[in-house]
């Protein structure tokens, strides 16, 4: 069987018959409709070890501590990190010599009956290649855009399965291309992807976030100057925006010098004034091609020329203006984005 053909169902159970992988799910805000499809499939018994739902907000601070924000990344880590340490804890001695232990954990805010909001989600797997070898990570942040309830849900749970079977499986565009198998991009957006640990040395998060634009699981990718992977709404929010577009062939002293010259007209705006200032580089996939194809190990070098500047936007096409609020369309134009990213909501 080709893995292209694989189901949602089929690659449950791929995973469970893999009796050397043995973990924990610990979902939070929509079901748990990652387990159902283990325990579905056939064989759970031998991956599951635990599932968890701490829907009251009491007794998932009795686990993983208070916070202000409970559909976070700093959420989804700190469940990773708590349940990834009891599997070691309690499982390690007896099984941990043949066994490649994981956990699978999600906190989404999906459309409620009382509230309409944007429904979004965390998702991550902390998983051992090797027995007794130290875990890599993955974290994705998606938008669930279907309507209602019930469908979100379901999407979720296959979006789950693929992260799940891909963080054995798959490696990095093959993974990306993978993760929404079962659905499509109008019913789920990643916007934002990374990897991590022992199992990812090679891989250049810059790189994967392009990826995600590419192949349509999201409209722009986000980097900071240091080359952290961040989602945009965070990073834009009740921020003036200055924006400078181009190609980046490298950054130039010309390039850098239209930055100063617009900077310097933009604080004078009076909706500027006493604003945070974010200052975006941005490049759409046409920039980083030639002639229409899209070489990942030349691309690289250009990131991370653009980078080592400002932080940069990787766009399908010009977009920025039309990004949820009015944005900044060119260097010298302002503009302050003023919509609340979903997990301020």
């Amino acid at each position: 069987m080709a893995e292209e053909s694989l189901t949602t169902e089929q690659k449950a159970f791929a995973v469970n018959m893999d009796l050397a992988k043995y973990g924990a799910f610990a979902e939070i805000g929509a079901g748990q409709e990652v387990a159902r499809w283990f325990f579905r499939a056939g064989g759970a018994a031998g991956t599951v070890a635990k599932t968890i739902s701490a829907y009251d907000m009491d007794v998932s601070n009795s686990f993983y501590g208070k916070t202000d924000r409970y559909v976070s990344r700093q959420r989804l880590e700190t469940m990773l990190d708590y349940e990834y340490g009891r599997l070691q804890e309690e499982l390690d001695a007896k099984r941990g010599e043949k066994t490649t232990f994981f956990v699978f954990a999600e906190t989404v805010a999906a459309t409620s009956f009382i509230r309409r909001n944007e429904a979004h989600g965390w998702l991550g797997m902390k998983f051992q290649r090797r027995p007794r070898t130290q875990p890599s990570q993955i974290i994705i942040h998606l938008r669930l855009l279907d309507k209602e309830n019930l469908v979100q849900q379901e999407a979720l749970g296959i979006v789950g399965v693929n992260l799940i079977y891909g963080a054995f499986f798959h490696f990095g565009t093959q993974f990306i291309t993978s993760l929404l198998d079962g659905v499509t991009a109008q019913r789920v957006e990643v916007d934002l992807i990374e990897f991590s640990g022992p199992a990812f040395q090679m891989l250049d998060n810059r790189l994967m976030a392009l990826e995600l634009v590419r192949y349509g699981l999201t409209s722009a990718a986000m980097f900071t100057a240091n080359g952290e992977v961040v989602q945009a709404a965070e990073v834009l929010y009740k921020k003036a925006i200055l924006v400078e577009r181009g190609s980046f062939r490298p950054v130039t002293r010309v390039t850098l010098d239209m930055l100063n010259v617009a900077r310097a007209r933009f604080v004078q705006e009076p909706l500027v004034q006493g604003e945070p200032i974010l200052e975006l580089m941005e490049m759409t996939l046409k920039n980083l091609s030639d002639e229409g194809v899209i070489d990942l190990a030349a691309r690289s070098a250009r990131l991370r020329s653009g980078i080592s500047c400002q932080t940069m936007w990787i766009a399908r096409r010009r977009q920025i203006q039309s990004e949820r609020r009015a944005l900044p369309t060119a260097v010298s134009r302002s503009g302050r984005y003023d919509a609340a990213p979903a997990s301020h909501s």
